[in-house]
């Protein structure tokens, strides 16, 4: 067992390394089930309905904001845990420039921004389409 990728080597591309994989698959080493995928899928709810009824709200209103329809899009893309890393920082992005605009009252803002952050780099969990995509496949090799 070598550890050379992963102490900063540079991994060798082939067929059996990490490297050759899908693109989220590549970003997350693990897509983890249990408790931890489980509390994972209550933090992307926790941070995605809240801007899917703004965005809903906004989209009702006379004259929608485009922000806040996007953001409602990736949170609906983050709430299915569907190319969650992108979403995540599509959302930090969006909230934090929000935050910089809204200098009277950032905070909420700035509560979503660094949620969306924080989920982009935390992965998406085994419970959602990410981890059923590009998640770990086991290959099964007929006996001869």
């Amino acid at each position: 067992m070598s550890f050379q990728g992963f102490w900063g080597g540079r991994a060798r591309v082939g067929s059996g390394s990490v490297a050759a994989g899908l693109p989220v698959q590549r970003l997350f080493s693990t897509f983890p089930c249990g408790p931890p995928g489980a509390v994972l899928l209550l933090l992307r709810a926790a941070a995605a309905i809240p801007l899917v009824h703004a965005g809903l709200l906004t989209v009702s209103s006379p004259a929608p904001v485009i922000v806040e329809v996007v953001t409602a899009g990736a949170a609906v893309l983050l709430l299915m845990g569907l190319w969650t890393p992108l979403a995540g920082g599509l959302i930090a992005v969006v909230e934090l420039g929000l935050a910089w605009s809204h200098p009277e009252d950032p905070w909420t803002f700035v509560h979503f921004g660094v949620l969306g952050a924080a989920l982009a780099m935390l992965g998406p969990g085994g419970c959602s389409v990410d981890a059923r995509l590009f998640g770990r496949k086991q290959i099964e090799i007929p006996r001869r």
